[in-house]
């Protein structure tokens, strides 16, 4: 394996044994979080979403989210300048859809208009973590007020299940047009497309935690409908596969990095989610913590080793830097122009969002 593993093995034993106040960019809170929930001087504890909170430099918290607006189906025109198809959808304001097509288990979609829609404007599908709501991804992420400036439409779909997590385990959802949550989501997509006049060469996929891995259900069963995909804190495609078990299982097997294959059969579940598919497959970018407790580290490396796979590229990376924008103890590997993956030292679940850099890998800013 590459330069990264030596930087896991070396800061491992180190997070372990912490105690006290949490270092700068350490987390210090979240469901399930046990460490400590102070932070050294000069940082604050800042909460990325329910499971986790990071000391970030500074005294003060980040300037609040957008006012979580939700419209209802009914809601009144627009008022923003829209494609047609979108003119019935308010400006600025999150408003649910519905009767968008093939739904089988009823998830809830959301969509986020900007006041000033791009041309044939691309489409960004924004799936939430587990606990999580459309309501509070949207709330938590900067995905709708970046959609201002640049002039793209956001799906925020809301999971239908009990514990809110997505299905990310079942044959159907992940089989290309096999059903459940996935089929849901890119009903929309599809109903989207054509009739809100979107871009169907620009619609992409991003998500946290089991939002991340829907993500990467999304990439690996849908590549004819997805460009790209942000994969922040989640697990290689298949890796929760559970056949037979309800739709919203657990995996700890797979939790705790102990599925552990061959870049060669991590990529053949790929390949057989969608059979006889020849055409190219989204680019993918894949974020992870080192102290994730949740999702263990060991998922980012399955992660690379089947993207590389699928790329047919080489499991050492062309470059591996720190980029102006992250914390100097961010190491982006970069294994071509279809795939990077970001290892963050010291960091636990989930890795906070860098949404202007996710959307000029997608070529949106």
């Amino acid at each position: 394996m590459f330069k990264f593993t030596t930087a896991l093995v070396a800061v491992l034993p180190f997070l372990r044994l912490a105690a006290g106040q949490a270092q700068e960019w350490g987390q210090c809170g979240g469901i399930g979080w046990t460490g400590p929930t102070t932070c050294v001087a000069g940082t604050v504890c800042t909460e990325s979403n329910a499971y986790y909170s990071q000391c970030l430099p500074g005294s003060a918290p980040p300037p609040p989210p957008p006012t979580s607006t939700v419209s209802q189906p009914s809601g009144p025109s627009s008022t923003g300048t829209a494609p047609t198809g979108l003119s019935s959808i308010p400006a600025s304001t999150l408003h649910q859809i519905t009767n968008f097509g093939t739904n089988p288990n009823n998830i809830g979609m959301y969509v986020y208009k900007p006041a000033k829609v791009a041309s044939n404007p691309a489409l960004i599908v924004a799936s939430h973590y587990c606990s999580g709501t459309a309501q509070a991804y949207y709330s938590g992420s900067k995905y709708a007020q970046l959609s201002e400036t640049y002039g793209y439409v956001v799906l925020f779909p809301n999971s239908p299940h009990s514990g809110t997590c997505w299905d990310v385990s079942s044959d159907e959802t992940l089989t290309h047009n096999g059903g459940s949550d996935s089929l849901g989501i890119v009903s929309a997509v599809r109903y989207a497309i054509s009739n809100w006049g979107v871009d169907a060469s620009r619609v992409f996929a991003v998500g946290t935690s089991s939002g991340a891995m829907m993500t990467s259900v999304l990439a690996g069963a849908y590549p004819d409908v997805f460009k790209a995909g942000i994969v922040d804190s989640g697990v290689a495609f298949g890796c929760f596969a559970l056949p037979g078990q309800p739709e919203d299982s657990w995996n700890s097997q797979c939790a705790e990095g102990q599925l552990i294959l061959t870049g060669a059969q991590w990529a053949a579940k790929v390949t057989a989610a969608y059979p006889g598919y020849t055409g190219a497959y989204p680019k993918m970018q894949v974020w992870h913590g080192t102290a994730d407790t949740t999702l263990y580290p060991q998922n980012f490396f399955e992660e690379v080793k089947q993207w590389t796979t699928i790329f047919n590229y080489p499991s050492t990376p062309l470059s591996n830097i720190t980029e102006s924008y992250l914390p100097n103890t961010y190491h982006n590997a970069t294994f071509g122009p279809n795939f990077q993956a970001i290892l963050a030292q010291g960091v636990g679940h989930t890795v906070p969002l860098f949404e202007q850099q996710y959307l000029q890998f997608f070529g949106l800013a």
